[in-house]
C-alpha cells in the first residue's frame, strides 16, 4: 500500500503542476524542473571546447588526411607522380608543412591512396601552404595530372590526442593499420578518457603511431594509426593486449560509443617518411 500511495502522490503532484497555473514564475519553473528530472538525465555544462580538452595545447599541430580513390589502370602512374612531387614540398622549408606518411591500401578499399600532412602552427600554417601552392606551377601541373587519374577524393582536418605519440619517421619494412571510428555525437570526451588509460596497454611493441580526431569533414571521427612488421605480428600484438588487466574494461565501455568502424591495412609508398 505504501508503494502504491507514493506513486499515486507523484502522479497527482505532476498533474497538479500541469493543471493549476501559477503566477509565481520561480515556483512554476521549479515544479517544471522537478517533473522533467524524473525523465531527463542531467548533463554538466562545459566551458571549454572538446578540442581544447583533448589536445596537447592551444598550438597543437593540425593534420590533414586525404583519401584518393584511383582508377585501377592508373595506380602505378599515380604512385610515381606522387613520389616525384610530394617529397619536394615536404623538404622545402618555404612550406610550413610535413608529409607524415603516404600509403596504398592493401586490405580495405582497393586502389586507394592515403596521405597525411602535418601543419605546425595550425590553421594559419595551412592557409599559408595552400596560398603558396596555388602559385607553384609544378604543383598545379601535378594536380591537373592527378585529377585525370582519380575516381573520387575526400579529406579531413584533424587534431591529435594529447595522450598519443606524435608520428615520427620510422624505418621499415612495416605495414600500417588505420582504424577509423565514427562516434556517437557527444561522446568524444568519454572516448578520450578511456583511451588515455588504454594507450598504455598498446605501447609494448611500439605499435602506436598516432591518434587523431576530426575538426572538419566527418565530425566525431577518430583515427588510430598502428605499425606492425606483418599481419602475424599484428594478430599477436592485439591478442597480447587482452592479457593486461583493464583492457577488457576499456573495450567494454568504448564499443557502445561507436556508430561505425573501419580498418585499412596500408603499405607505405617509397616516398613515405613512415616506412
Amino acid at each position: 500500500r505504501d508503494t502504491t500511495w507514493c506513486l499515486y502522490s507523484l502522479v497527482v503532484r505532476a498533474l497538479d503542476v500541469k493543471l493549476q497555473p501559477r503566477t509565481d514564475d520561480f515556483y512554476s519553473n521549479r515544479e517544471d524542473s522537478w517533473f522533467k528530472s524524473l525523465f531527463v538525465r542531467k548533463v554538466d555544462p562545459r566551458k571549454d571546447a572538446h578540442s581544447h580538452l583533448l589536445t596537447k595545447n592551444e598550438e597543437s599541430n593540425l593534420y590533414k588526411i586525404q583519401f584518393h580513390n584511383v582508377k585501377p589502370e592508373c595506380l602505378d602512374a599515380y604512385n610515381q607522380l606522387c613520389e616525384e612531387t610530394l617529397p619536394s614540398i615536404h623538404n622545402d622549408k618555404y612550406y610550413p608543412c610535413e608529409l607524415v606518411g603516404t600509403w596504398n591500401t592493401w586490405y580495405g578499399e582497393q586502389d586507394q591512396a592515403v596521405h597525411m600532412w602535418r601543419y605546425r602552427g595550425g590553421y594559419p600554417a595551412l592557409t599559408e601552404v595552400m596560398s603558396k601552392l596555388r602559385q607553384n606551377k609544378e604543383f598545379m601541373k601535378y594536380r591537373e595530372e592527378r585529377g585525370k587519374m582519380l575516381l573520387s577524393r575526400r579529406n579531413q582536418l584533424l587534431l591529435e590526442f594529447s595522450f598519443w605519440n606524435e608520428p615520427i619517421p620510422r624505418k621499415g619494412p612495416n605495414i600500417y593499420e588505420l582504424r577509423s571510428y565514427q562516434l556517437r555525437p557527444g561522446t568524444m570526451i568519454e572516448w578520450g578518457n578511456y583511451w588515455a588509460r588504454a594507450i598504455g596497454y598498446r605501447q609494448h611493441n611500439s605499435e602506436a603511431v598516432g591518434g587523431f580526431f576530426s575538426q572538419i569533414g566527418n565530425l566525431y571521427m577518430v583515427h588510430h594509426l598502428w605499425a606492425y612488421k606483418d599481419l602475424e605480428a599484428r594478430e599477436a600484438t592485439r591478442n597480447a593486449a587482452w592479457q593486461h588487466e583493464g583492457w577488457d574494461e576499456v573495450v567494454y565501455y568504448t564499443v557502445p560509443l561507436i556508430q561505425h568502424m573501419d580498418s585499412r591495412i596500408m603499405i607505405p609508398m617509397k616516398a613515405s617518411p613512415l616506412q
